[in-house]
């Protein structure tokens, strides 16, 4: 008697997320927002309470810093603030999460593009990855601003595997936010959630992700699936 089995998925491309992904961009995006507090008389706030407004940019910081949302009068000055002094201060502090060079190192040891998909500008993703020392090496750099949607919308996800010049349907994308099961999902991409990002009390449990990992090398088992 025989048996069948569905045929191996096998992953053709990796895309990531970059903050909380990628790279720990917490404490430079902290400092810009306690750079604002500063401007206003006010004290730092602990990294500990701003780090998991990290992937929500500045709207998600300056809601927790000075308590304001995009319909306050000042948002939109504390705003310019932060984002000015993050651009002179961009790589200060932010470093890859451990084990993310090595898993890099492997996705191109097996030949396999790699790219970053996110919500953050282009005025900074570039810069970014580049003092990084990994613009060049990803297929792809896909920001908040290069399509006319960013995430959870699917078309920055499918931007991206055009890019990497593979199916969405091939792609494995990492993040660390319901937004981005939500677009990779929309895309018809796998989602893994990163648990060491910016998850705050969320329990990505929820999110119906198709796996989650603890340290970015765990990603590799999933290639094939």
């Amino acid at each position: 008697m025989s048996t069948t089995s569905s045929p191996a998925v096998v992953t053709k491309a990796v895309l990531f997320d970059l903050d909380g992904t990628f790279a720990d961009t917490a404490a430079d995006l902290a400092a810009a927002a306690n750079h604002v507090r500063a401007q206003h008389g006010m004290p730092p706030l602990p990294l500990e309470l701003l780090r998991p407004q990290a992937s929500h940019g500045s709207v998600g910081l300056l809601k927790v810093a000075m308590n304001v949302t995009p319909q306050h009068d000042d948002f939109s000055a504390m705003r310019e603030i932060f984002l000015d002094h993050y651009a002179s201060h961009i790589q200060v502090h932010t470093e890859l999460f451990p084990g993310m060079a090595e898993l890099v190192d492997v996705l191109e040891q097996r030949g396999l593009p790699w790219g970053i998909v996110t919500n953050k500008p282009h005025r900074f993703t570039l810069p970014l990855m580049q003092a990084l020392g990994y613009a060049e090496r990803a297929a792809c750099l896909v920001s908040g601003d290069t399509c006319a949607h960013a995430k959870p919308h699917p078309e920055p996800m499918l931007h991206a595997a055009a890019l990497a010049g593979v199916g969405a349907a091939d792609c494995l994308y990492l993040g660390d936010d319901l937004r981005d099961v939500q677009a990779a999902h929309a895309a018809g991409m796998r989602c893994l959630v990163a648990a060491y990002g910016y998850l705050g009390d969320h329990d990505p449990r929820a999110w119906n992700a198709d796996g989650i990992i603890a340290t970015p090398p765990e990603l590799i088992p999933h290639l094939t699936r």
